[in-house]
């Protein structure tokens, strides 16, 4: 897929199908955060698949149901000092684009009970979960192919680009 494409036409995927994902798909979407630029090469983060937590896992976070229907569910775990939260979004949006581009939906979800996220996933000291992914095939499939890239950068619902960007 066209990386623009899948730039404008990947949307949150709250609903999933139910079906497993293909374990080197799964091994491509993870490689894609680990692979994620990072401050100074730090590469302050890691990746805890959830398989057998799920329930703990979703009671920790805001929108628990997109959790507990994901086919694979990824925590990105920072430490260390620096642009923590902004190396683990390069971490995140990464492996939802990959996942897209295989045709797997995706949805990030912030940590609403710290402490009982660290507790769900045996997080060190000086660790925290800085954002839940859940991954699944969409219940109802989307063809980034269908419309042209204007149509789907027209139907994002985002503020106009002369609203949101300004030439000094």
């Amino acid at each position: 897929m066209d990386t623009y494409l899948a730039i404008v036409s990947r949307r949150e995927v709250r609903r999933y199908d139910g079906r497993p994902l293909p374990e080197d798909a799964v091994r491509r979407i993870i490689d894609a955060g680990r692979l994620a630029g990072s401050s100074k090469n730090r590469q302050a983060r890691r990746f805890i698949v959830v398989r057998s937590r799920v329930e703990e896992v979703a009671s920790a976070v805001w929108q628990p149901a997109n959790i507990r229907g994901a086919a694979l569910v990824v925590a990105v775990v920072t430490s260390g000092k620096g642009p923590l939260a902004f190396d683990a979004g390069r971490a995140g949006q990464n492996m939802m684009l990959a996942a897209w581009n295989e045709g797997i939906g995706s949805c990030p979800n912030g940590v609403a009970d710290a402490d009982a996220m660290r507790a769900a996933l045996d997080v060190g000291e000086g660790e925290q979960v800085a954002m839940v992914l859940s991954f699944g095939y969409p219940l109802r499939p989307v063809s980034p192919e269908r419309r042209p890239v204007e149509r789907w950068v027209e139907a994002a619902d985002r503020v106009p680009f002369d609203e949101a960007v300004s030439f000094l």
